[in-house]
């Protein structure tokens, strides 16, 4: 399984909804104009950019470069980094981080990480794929893997934790867990499933030829449209969020 080379302009256009359904998180982070923060899977900069305007100093790192290129367009401070080989220590204040730790499986590296790079006292808010999260798009990925054997099979890309899970690997970190919490969050796909699908299916499918990827695409649009599509709201995806807050004592 490889990670989706994500394309900015791409994301920017038909992804932007997650960012935009970011407020929850961000006001947990509760961003004051002295934090130093780092932005954890900053992609191309839209929430650093929105955290610099509390006044506080934001760093951005992400493992895509092409992200990064269009973070640093927008004047951010921002570095292309593995999130679970993080080498600071003791610089910022606060740690936060939106949609990205679900794509990362190693999250005790991540988490010891965020823990030395934190100041005493420091707090770590985040928002991620939780249990459940897109259950109907994963269940459809494996059914229609398993129809096509020659595809090489489905290899889950995802790390979507029930809390209990997450708040024991926080504490073992050595956080305390201040809230952490399930958000059922039905999110409308505004350029539709197929779209959904180029983007964040993208290292799922990178093995497949053009024939066969079409051809994943048709089938997994017909497998979700009874569970997915409605005729008032067109394409919903099935977002399930766990949101964390965890402070280094």
């Amino acid at each position: 399984m490889t990670q989706p080379q994500w394309n900015a302009d791409d994301y920017i256009t038909h992804a932007a909804f997650v960012a935009e359904a970011a407020g929850g998180v961000v006001g947990l982070l509760n961003p004051q104009a002295q934090d130093k923060i780092l932005d954890i899977g900053c992609g191309d900069g839209a929430l650093t950019a929105q955290l610099q305007q509390y006044g506080c100093t934001v760093v951005g790192i992400d493992a895509s470069p092409n992200m990064i290129a269009r973070a640093r367009q927008r004047g951010l401070t921002a570095f292309v980094q593995d999130a679970c080989a993080l080498s600071y220590q003791q610089e910022f204040t606060a740690v936060f981080s939106n949609a990205v730790l679900h794509w990362i499986h190693e999250p005790d590296k991540v988490l010891q990480g965020i823990y030395r790079a934190l100041m005493p006292g420091g707090r770590f808010a985040a928002e991620f794929g939780g249990a459940g999260d897109i259950a109907a798009l994963v269940w459809a990925m494996e059914d229609v893997f398993k129809r096509h054997p020659d595809w090489g099979g489905f290899i889950n890309p995802w790390y979507f934790p029930h809390p209990d899970e997450y708040r024991h690997k926080l504490e073992q970190a050595g956080f305390q867990v201040k809230t952490i919490q399930l958000i059922p969050r039905p999110t409308p796909l505004n350029s539709g499933i197929r779209k959904w699908l180029e983007i964040f299916a993208d290292g799922i499918t990178r093995q497949l030829n053009a024939a066969q990827k079409a051809v994943f695409l048709d089938e997994m649009t017909a497998c979700l449209r009874p569970h997915l599509y409605c005729q008032d709201q067109g394409w919903v995806a099935d977002y399930v969020r766990l949101r964390v807050l965890a402070v280094k004592p």
